[in-house]
């Protein structure tokens, strides 16, 4: 999810949907803040499992790929667009319920589509101008604690990404800088990184009972607006070349690579692969439990 979120175009959330855990992801927010003890506990053991995966993810896109995607932004996205485009049959046929009345759907399938090509499209276009982290400023305090709050909504919706909300405010390239200056031991920046995380706490709480709320009591419609969104990334993925610090032309029939491509493809059929056995896996279990609960019965 961290990588995925750390590419322009790209969305943590679509991880988290191919691979089945989206309402358990959201759900464990929702919890953690609203629920009751033991919801909290079980939710805060999940999300701190998923959360060592995502900061070491993050630190790996900071420190070691964020010059890969600058060398080799057109095969990264290449790869992405194939993950998209394999996971998108994936996601029908998993939520088949949901996306059967087609006709009342192809609004909120218009609707998220039509909301990410305009994000990748504020972006490609230049967002509202670079933020400067030193010196400190209540202004910029402020500017981050809002990013924050929509980056994390982003962050939460499969389709758009973090990054490219961090794009559009003018704050993408300075978070990493200042995450490597506090990562150096250089703590300029760190008042600037706190205002972000403020933002993304309070983004979270604003957003995550909204999406749940939507799953639950209106989950045909919200399908559908979740694959319109993900068709949509292929437009952000498309034009993510623009985004990066030094801007290049947008992916081309010349510059795209299959060959990355089918690498996309391959990694959604792993991701697929190890979900299954995953599942199988529970299954066992669940099946072996209540099996030994059959026989404590009997002995009684």
């Amino acid at each position: 999810m961290a990588l995925a979120d750390s590419v322009p175009g790209v969305s943590g959330g679509t991880v988290a949907f191919l691979l089945g855990f989206y309402d358990k992801f959201i759900g464990s927010i929702h919890n953690l803040f609203f629920g009751s003890r033991d919801e909290r506990k079980e939710a805060l053991t999940f999300l701190l499992r998923l959360g060592c995966g995502w900061i070491v993810g993050m630190i790996l896109a900071i420190l070691v790929l964020s010059s890969l995607f600058a060398s080799q932004i057109y095969v990264v996205s290449s790869v992405f667009l194939g993950f998209i485009i394999g996971g998108i049959p994936v996601i029908v046929m998993e939520e088949k319920d949901g996306f059967r009345h087609v006709m009342p759907g192809v609004f909120f399938a218009l609707l998220g589509a039509a909301i990410v090509v305009a994000v990748a499209w504020m972006s490609s276009v230049g967002g509202v101008g670079a933020l400067t982290l030193v010196p400190v400023t209540w202004t910029m305090l402020l500017r981050l604690v809002i990013t924050g709050a929509f980056t994390i909504g982003a962050m939460f919706l499969p389709g758009i990404s973090g990054s490219t909300i961090l794009l559009i405010f003018g704050a993408y390239m300075p978070v990493i800088s200042g995450v490597r200056r506090v990562f150096g031991l250089d703590f300029s920046a760190l008042p600037a990184i706190l205002a972000l995380v403020v933002g993304v706490i309070a983004g979270a709480l604003c957003i995550v009972k909204l999406i749940k709320t939507s799953l639950e009591k209106y989950r045909p419609q919200m399908m559908y607006l979740v694959l319109g969104m993900m068709v949509g990334s292929l437009y952000a993925i498309w034009m993510g070349p623009t985004t990066l610090d030094v801007p290049q032309p947008a992916m081309s029939p010349g510059s795209f690579s299959i060959l990355g491509c089918l690498g996309g493809f391959a990694l959604v059929a792993l991701l697929q692969l190890a979900k299954t056995l995953e599942d199988r896996r529970l299954k066992q279990m669940e099946d072996k439990a209540k099996s030994m609960s059959k026989t404590r019965r009997r002995a009684k």
